[in-house]
């Protein structure tokens, strides 16, 4: 008897959570493009923090998952946990992936400008809304970057920077591949690096390489390796979060420690154990990888803590 009362009692305690945050899909007219998302809001008589969540590279979705990585629902999960806590969230399919596809069907004519430019309206849609109050940008990733770059321009209230490089991506991605490709092969890929470094684009790739430089996503490797993601961030004037794990494997503490070097006032969350999908996991290159395809894993706890104690401390002032 007493375990069915208290499964009755955890099933009306999900139904009353639920029920407190209103989900509705939501999107937006940029003129060159329709793009949609996700609005997760609590149930409020007064307005709320919202967070517009900024997924990382590549194909990367709303929810965080990627169809050549697999599904975690990092971002998913995460705009739960601050919906559970009295925080807004919107987030949303980048042009040219999943929903947003039709925004931008060839991945050429995507750039860091246009992603930038996107996140901007859709802050200045979110800032119009009475039912929010404070706006923040939070960016996974490479989204870090790209809620670095928008921001002063849309006077965004503040800017959670969570597993982003300090470093230009160029740099960052000839460190990852020295460490997995075969000598000759490496000698071409910092070529091709080079390169599209200087603004060239180079069609002789070859087939091991094609997934990161096929000549398709080449411009938009030339726009976002002209980027200095430090300097972008030292140049924000509002208040700043930096969150990154410790057993991350695509971004290192090392970016986190010279993006508070940048901006010194900002805060700085070392989250001892996670990884790049939010996951308290080993650093085992088998269960890492593991973890990017498992959406059953809970976020690391202290992720939500320092978020939501971040917000509330804007809150307060």
């Amino acid at each position: 008897m007493m375990l069915r009362v208290l499964a009755l009692s955890l099933t009306l305690f999900t139904g009353f959570v639920q029920a407190s945050v209103l989900q509705r899909p939501i999107s937006l007219d940029t003129g060159s493009g329709e793009l949609f998302g996700s609005l997760l809001l609590p149930k409020s008589d007064t307005p709320v923090p919202v967070v517009l969540i900024i997924s990382g590279s590549g194909p990367t979705d709303r929810d965080g998952n990627n169809p050549d990585g697999g599904r975690n629902d990092s971002l998913k999960r995460l705009a739960w946990v601050l919906a559970k806590h009295n925080i807004a969230s919107v987030r949303y399919d980048k042009r040219g992936v999943a929903a947003s596809l039709p925004a931008t069907p060839d991945e050429r004519n995507l750039s860091v400008e246009g992603y930038v430019a996107d996140a901007q309206a859709w802050t200045r849609k979110l800032k119009t809304d009475p039912r929010f109050g404070q706006l923040i940008l939070l960016g996974h990733s490479e989204g870090a970057l790209i809620a670095s770059l928008a921001a002063p321009d849309v006077d965004a209230d503040a800017v959670i920077s969570m597993s982003g490089s300090a470093r230009p991506i160029d740099q960052v991605l000839r460190q990852q591949l020295s460490n997995r490709l075969p000598v000759p092969l490496m000698v071409r890929a910092s070529e091709l690096l080079d390169s599209l470094k200087a603004g060239r684009i180079d069609d002789n790739v070859p087939p091991q390489l094609q997934v990161i430089f096929r000549p398709s996503v080449q411009p938009y490797l030339i726009s976002l390796f002209r980027q200095d993601p430090a300097a972008a961030f030292a140049k924000l004037k509002m208040p700043a979060l930096i969150i990154q794990g410790s057993n991350d494997i695509q971004v290192g503490v090392g970016d986190a420690k010279l993006l508070k070097v940048a901006k010194p006032d900002a805060e700085l969350a070392l989250i001892e154990g996670m990884n790049h999908v939010m996951r308290i996991i080993p650093n085992d290159v088998k269960r890492q990888l593991a973890s990017y395809k498992d959406p059953n894993l809970p976020l690391a706890a202290e992720l939500g803590s320092r978020i939501i104690g971040f917000i509330d401390g804007l809150r307060a002032s």
